[in-house]
């Protein structure tokens, strides 16, 4: 028979690292209640597991070097002269009340407001969405800068290069950034050193390195997807520079995603949020491309663009849908694919379809993500129950994020809702 003897330090030290974690859970600024009980049992139940757990996804680390190099990019490139739009008619128009709740939500989470004057066009075709992407960078005669969470060196990948590099050839100044980890196998491939050769600055974002993985949670990623060519083209949404097969993840295909392309002032704030990003990880300043004025589009519409990110300290993507939805008086169409939102924006689409908003969530049937997965169908139960519409589609993995709001207001976006 065997006894098992513990050393009571072991025993002291376990119970003042519970402690000590159950400070941290508590005292961490901008914790939701909910979230802080559940790491609270966590770090109680299990504390060493518990506690290497918080401290590597529990708290969103971005490193402090570089929120306060970001705070002094802002400084610079997001600042009061930078917004200012020469034309008058940018800033000549009227939102309906409801728009222009939406739209100071908005504009107090990164700092762009509305403006006139944007001709918009629509896509779900990936093909088509990279063919009109390789004519704009064929145009382009000053720059071409492109940003994406994953690039793949498949055939829209190449195509997208040959484009890039034919513009570098004319002397046009390419950028190109790519997240570390989203674009890991091409920051690898040929391609991007063919590309480089080809005279196509290639930049990496939030390169992943152990210093990193102490400092910052590596799971913190740049996600957007944009294009801009001269500071007068631009472009956004959910689709990466890949097939629409997706080869990492092709039993899930097609990925059907939504892009807008944009002509017009929206563009010069699309250029902004580049260059931040830009600057922060290549220290190139950018700032004498905002001189650049987009064209006002005379058959245009009011658009606004707004960032989000842990770099940015804000919940602008969940803000923005509560009160999208709050707003709402007939209807309301949602499309992630990854539906994992918090409670607060549960609640919303809840209470809209209580009182009778009708409610369209639309989700892919089958998910990348077995977790995401399971977790929006827990949800499902109490949702159906309110009165909203959960629509599942069948045709592929369903990639887009968009909200469509009384067929009057839409918002087109990279971000997840998990």
């Amino acid at each position: 028979m065997n006894i098992a003897i513990v050393d009571p330090m072991f025993v002291v030290g376990e119970f003042a690292l519970q402690i000590v974690m159950a400070c941290v859970v508590l005292l961490r600024k901008g914790n939701r209640p909910h979230v802080a009980m559940a790491w609270m049992v966590v770090v109680l139940a299990v504390p060493i597991v518990g506690a290497i757990a918080y401290l590597l996804v529990g708290e969103t680390r971005f490193g402090a070097f570089r929120i306060r190099r970001h705070a002094k990019i802002i400084s610079e490139v997001d600042c009061p002269a930078n917004h200012v739009h020469h034309d008058s008619r940018t800033r000549h128009f009227q939102l309906e009340p409801a728009q222009h709740q939406i739209a100071t939500v908005a504009q107090l989470a990164s700092h762009c407001v509305p403006l006139a004057g944007n001709k918009l066009w629509l896509s779900g075709d990936s093909q088509e969405v990279i063919n009109r992407m390789c004519d704009d960078i064929d145009q382009a005669k000053l720059h071409v800068h492109l940003l994406s969470y994953i690039y793949l060196a498949d055939k829209a990948g190449q195509q997208v290069a040959q484009a890039l590099i034919r513009a570098a050839s004319r002397g046009v100044s390419c950028r190109l950034l790519v997240d570390g980890v989203g674009s890991k196998d091409f920051l690898k491939s040929a391609l991007r050193k063919k590309m480089q050769q080809g005279g196509v600055n290639v930049c990496e974002a939030l390169r992943v390195n152990m210093l990193r993985l102490i400092i910052s949670r590596l799971d913190m990623r740049n996600h957007r997807k944009m294009l801009v060519t001269d500071g007068i083209v631009g472009w956004t949404g959910s689709q990466n520079i890949a097939e629409a097969g997706f080869a990492p993840k092709a039993k899930y295909a097609p990925w059907v995603d939504c892009s807008v392309r944009i002509a017009g002032p929206l563009v010069k704030e699309l250029q902004m949020i580049f260059i931040e990003d830009w600057y922060m990880e290549s220290q190139e300043d950018l700032d004498d491309v905002l001189k650049i004025e987009p064209d006002f589009q005379s058959d245009g519409v009011i658009a606004q663009s707004f960032a989000t990110g842990p770099n940015f300290q804000n919940d602008a993507v969940t803000q923005l849908i509560q009160s999208a939805v709050q707003i709402a008086n007939e209807e309301i169409v949602l499309t992630t694919p990854y539906f994992v939102p918090d409670y607060a924006t549960l609640s919303a689409l809840a209470v809209a379809a209580r009182r009778g908003v009708r409610v369209h969530l639309v989700v892919p049937a089958r998910n990348d993500s077995m977790w995401v997965r399971l977790a929006s169908r827990s949800l499902f139960r109490n949702l159906l129950e309110c009165g909203v519409r959960i629509h599942e589609f069948q045709k592929g993995l369903l990639h887009a994020k968009t909200i469509v709001v009384d067929r009057s207001t839409a918002i087109v976006t990279s971000a997840n809702l998990d």
